[in-house]
């Protein structure tokens, strides 16, 4: 086995805990950032009046949904940046993330080129038609808020494969900076374009739209110039890590795609139960999404450094970051179905209609007892991004939701308890996703890098 002295200096090594939570903490501030900072968006818009508030509503669930499908950019160059400084490798580092970058910019003009003319038919689809609520002018303020917005569209990608590049590096600081200086541009911004104050005119919801352009172009500015500084570009390309990065990207895009598509199911399915269901779903999931920022802020910790000690092929001490990343998932998931108990009773009251609240606590109480195993879910899809492990992730996702969709297919529409059955199909399609994520590290089911023997020795 070959020696390498300079991972015993790895500060994981030394003190894991201290580093999962350095590491993690500036994580989830960043995820966080974003989604506080969509509230702020909703407040401002809300002054205008019902239209354009749900003309934001229909533009940015569009959105939000298209630049998470390219979420994939991100995690791949994340994992082959993380393996590459395993194996004391920058120029692979810098290629690879260079190569991203070059996709991501093509990528976002696609998005651009493509979505500009179909804007008004996904408004539609959204609930944006000329014979809903607002009628012809809900479509033309949706059609423009989404047109303008996807003027960003390559600076998202692009600060998503910046984020990814740094990450892998284990900086997780720059990123979060990025993050707040995107989002404090934002909300500066904002109230400027939309009313109009001082030398700007009146702009309403293409405001919104412009002050998210401006802001994202000056993060995705600044990511770039970080990368430069950390990393350096490179035109050398090598067209087998090109292949390498579109299987990665297929295999993501599949699982995300499937991912997507059983929440947009446990969606429908409650909607359909009728309106009071369907209220109390949405209650449930928006809690359920704002929880899972933390437990994907210990997935991206678990990938970086299962990645690293995967690149220095040091498999013990990639199954002691799989082993102290889960029981501090499973720690987390315990906290949050307490705080989720604790906070029953205010949730409830803020966010569920009277009319719904007959449905809402068992539906609840399935949600907080999950968590933990959710947090088993989360934390190894972190672990098995690290070691590149695409395939099985895309795999177990349709088994997943195979399973998830044809028990949600016998859920009986009419039964009282139809909503409480929707969440524990939920609960079950977590469980197998754990479950799997679980038994690829212990016992180590199939061709899987946690059965190799260490290659390396460390002085």
């Amino acid at each position: 086995m070959a020696e390498d002295a300079s991972l015993s200096a790895h500060p994981f090594v030394t003190a894991p805990h201290h580093t999962i939570l350095a590491l993690s903490i500036p994580v989830f501030f960043s995820l966080v950032a974003e989604p506080l900072t969509g509230l702020i968006d909703t407040g401002y818009i809300a002054q205008l009046g019902v239209v354009p508030l749900a003309a934001l509503g229909v533009g940015t669930a569009a959105l939000s949904s298209i630049f998470w499908v390219f979420n994939f950019l991100g995690i791949g160059t994340q994992t082959e940046v993380a393996q590459a400084a395993g194996k004391h490798n920058q120029p692979r580092a810098v290629r690879m993330t260079s190569l991203a970058l070059v996709i991501s910019m093509l990528s976002g003009l696609f998005l651009l080129l493509l979505g500009w003319p179909l804007t008004p038919w996904i408004a539609g689809l959204l609930g944006a038609a000329p014979d809903t609520v607002g009628g012809s002018d809900l479509l033309a303020q949706a059609t423009l808020y989404m047109r303008i917005r996807l003027c960003s569209a390559p600076a998202i990608l692009l600060t998503l494969v910046a984020f990814g590049a740094l990450r892998g590096m284990q900086d997780m600081r720059t990123p979060l900076w990025i993050a707040l200086l995107i989002n404090a541009i934002n909300i500066v911004v904002d109230p400027l374009l939309i009313y109009g104050i001082g030398p700007f005119s009146e702009m309403g919801i293409a405001g919104a739209a412009w002050a998210s352009v401006v802001a994202y172009w000056i993060g995705a500015v600044v990511a770039l110039v970080a990368i430069g500084r950390k990393l350096g570009f490179t035109r050398q390309f090598d067209p087998r890590e090109l292949t390498r990065l579109f299987v990665i990207g297929g295999n993501l895009f599949i699982r995300t795609g499937l991912l997507t598509l059983f929440l947009l199911l446990t969606t429908r399915l409650a909607t359909q139960i009728g309106a009071e269901s369907g209220a109390a779903h949405q209650a449930i999931r928006q809690v359920w999404l704002f929880t899972a920022l933390g437990l994907d802020a210990l997935a991206v910790t678990a990938q970086s450094l299962i990645g690293y000690f995967e690149g220095a092929n040091w498999v013990s001490q990639m199954k002691r970051v799989a082993a102290l990343c889960c029981g501090w998932g499973v720690g987390l998931g315990v906290a949050l179905s307490l705080l989720m108990l604790v906070a029953t009773e205010p949730i409830s009251a803020w966010l569920v209609p009277d009319a719904a609240l007959p449905l809402f606590g068992a539906a609840w109480f399935v949600a907080i007892v999950v968590q933990p195993v959710n947090a088993l879910a989360f934390v190894t899809d972190g672990v098995h991004w690290g070691t590149g492990d695409f395939a099985f992730l895309r795999n177990v996702m349709i088994i997943a939701t195979g399973i998830g969709a044809f028990l949600l297919s016998t859920i009986d529409q009419a039964n009282p308890d139809a909503l409480l059955w929707v969440w524990a199909v939920t609960g079950i399609w977590i469980a197998i996703r754990a479950a799997f994520g679980v038994a690829r590290v212990w016992p180590g089911i199939g061709r899987t890098p946690f059965k190799q023997p260490d290659a390396v020795t460390v002085a």
